[in-house]
């Protein structure tokens, strides 16, 4: 399967280096190595961390010779992997391409060293979402990424058995190996119930003093390991759209998880899915296009609330409410569609063949989410 962000990325590697971040087994390497004729995990243009002899290599300053395109994976591990690479860089650049992959933020894992401002573009890795999938998306599509969620792996074997298998060795990997390589993390249990308490908390404001007394740590701790888990692309947070005349709420932020196949409750993993094809759709025009992008959501003091308001440029570009039913138009949508300035309301269901209703009064529209999908490339 061809990336959504292959050609992004075949083309900016003209001009600098790539960075490419986004959860583990996302398919990142896959993909890497996809712009390198006939590679895999054995050619000599692809250089692993993990990898010992790769990693005595890489110090050494040394490469593979006669090699365009040199994949780096996971070499933030390294302390210094901000002056090792920059030294690479700029010694070869004019005859060799560097495209670097992590499973963790490589723009938050700097770890000192010298700038590499203005030599890189970034982005971002998420799972298969309709669109990727499938131009056209197809009914059968959505079930499947609801119940396997959207890392390649689970979702073409299609097998609840593997896909549980898969669920626990990754987060074992994530907390295990990747975790405890970049952070100075202790209490590996008290991460491993944490991993285990999140989806229980997705769609709703999170509450870092409720979690700290679940885990039994200090509110700082725990807000720190919630932090890690976000560079580590485990799961993501989501800032209010505060509007001062509506009262509404400024500080409070939401929870979702990359991987939106861990939430057993049915109406929070069809929110978390739209999260995420959300935020896929907000990052890829921000890592193509430059535009500054938000996903925020619309709550007042007194409760009324939008799941979803995306931002572009500042701007509010449109917002979306999640039903896993087909239902009347939301009272909380009538409400802020006549006291905000977002030109584009939109109430999503699951039923492929159910209603698609316009309520121009209202800038508002009731459509099945595959079709919200199609028309919005998300």
């Amino acid at each position: 399967m061809k990336r959504y962000l292959a050609d992004a990325i075949r083309e900016d590697l003209r001009e600098k280096m790539v960075f490419l971040g986004g959860p583990r087994q996302v398919g990142k390497s896959t993909l890497a190595l996809s712009l390198i004729p006939g590679a895999d995990e054995t050619h000599p243009a692809y250089l692993s961390w993990d990898v010992p002899e790769h990693q005595r290599l890489l110090v050494k300053g040394g490469l593979p010779g006669g090699q365009r395109t040199l994949v780096l994976d996971e070499i933030h591990k390294y302390k210094h992997w901000r002056n090792l690479v920059k030294g690479l860089y700029d010694r070869h650049k004019s005859h060799t391409q560097f495209l670097i992959t992590g499973s963790a933020r490589l723009d938050h894992y700097r770890r000192g060293g010298d700038s590499l401002q203005g030599r890189y573009h970034y982005y971002r890795l998420h799972p298969l979402s309709l669109h990727e999938l499938n131009h056209d998306p197809r009914p059968t599509d959505l079930d499947t990424l609801l119940r396997f969620g959207g890392f390649p792996e689970p979702f073409v074997k299609q097998d609840v058995r593997h896909w549980r298998r898969w669920q626990r060795e990754r987060t074992s990997r994530v907390i295990q190996e990747d975790l405890i390589s970049l952070e100075s993390v202790r209490d590996v249990s008290q991460l491993q119930l944490l991993a285990h308490i999140l989806p229980e908390r997705v769609g709703s404001i999170l509450s870092i003093a409720n979690l700290r007394q679940d885990l039994s740590v200090a509110f700082e701790t725990a807000d720190k390991w919630i932090g890690i888990f976000e560079n580590l692309y485990y799961c993501f947070r989501i800032m209010p759209y505060g509007l001062p005349h509506l009262r509404a709420v400024k500080k409070e932020r939401k929870l979702y998880l990359w991987d939106w196949s861990l939430c057993e409750n049915a109406a929070a993993r069809f929110e978390n899915l739209v999260a995420s094809h959300l935020l896929k759709y907000c990052h890829f025009i921000e890592d193509t296009l430059g535009d500054e992008m938000s996903l925020r959501f619309l709550r007042d003091t007194v409760g009324r609330e939008i799941d979803f308001v995306v931002l572009r440029n500042d701007k509010p570009e449109f917002a979306v409410e999640c039903k896993t039913g087909e239902r009347a138009l939301s009272r909380n949508i009538i409400y802020f569609a006549q006291r905000t300035a977002i030109p584009r309301f939109y109430q999503v269901h699951l039923r492929a063949g159910g209603a698609d209703t316009e309520w121009m009064d209202h800038k508002a529209r009731i459509l099945p989410f595959v079709k919200l999908a199609k028309e919005l490339r998300l």
